[in-house]
């Protein structure tokens, strides 16, 4: 069993080797110092009992699932959804309304039709109405997960249950959606 000092010193230790190899992975250096430390952080927790010599294999395998948790939710987020934020300015009152103000990329320089704006309410419509047709756990998952923008620990501790039924529920979540989506001619 690790001692507190032998945690601390592997941790010391492997931080700078860890955020150069994250930082490789992901390209930003936020994200892998959050990565990095996600990881460090569940080590201590879930591994503190280990013995000494286990802890590098431990740590590896821990890094490379959180980089791919990451690399998981941006393709998601990324997929399904935008930041909300980055269509919120400094003047306005907190009242957003994201159907009022989007504007979809190849519609950025030129004003939107009354066609175009209620074609898109009607897509974010069956979004809707779709995520409301999940089963009430991949919906909880998915909304936590990637609306919320939860971890996967957050929500598992939410949700009370395993990390692993997060992804599972996550992953059929996205692909209900995905092919419920497609089935009403909607590609995200």
């Amino acid at each position: 069993m690790a001692t507190e000092r032998e945690l601390s010193d592997f941790l010391q230790g492997v931080e700078k080797r860890a955020f150069k190899r994250t930082i490789y992975h992901v390209r930003e250096e936020e994200s892998a110092l959050d990565i990095v430390q996600d990881s460090m952080m569940k080590l201590a927790e879930h591994y503190a009992d280990k013995p000494p010599n286990e802890l590098p294999m431990l740590f590896q395998r821990i890094l490379s699932n959180c980089t791919l948790d990451w690399f998981r939710r941006q393709k998601t987020r990324n997929a399904l959804f935008s930041n909300l934020s980055d269509f919120e300015s400094a003047s306005e009152d907190g009242d957003f309304d994201l159907l009022e103000t989007y504007q979809s990329p190849d519609e950025s320089q030129q004003v939107e039709s009354a066609e175009d704006a209620t074609r898109r309410a009607q897509v974010f419509r069956e979004i809707e109405v779709e995520i409301q047709e999940l089963p009430a756990r991949q919906r909880e998952a998915f909304l936590m997960r990637y609306w919320e923008e939860m971890d996967v620990a957050e929500t598992a501790a939410a949700m009370g249950c395993s990390e692993g039924s997060v992804k599972t529920h996550c992953s059929r979540a996205v692909q209900a959606l995905s092919k419920a989506l497609k089935a009403k001619g909607i590609h995200l």
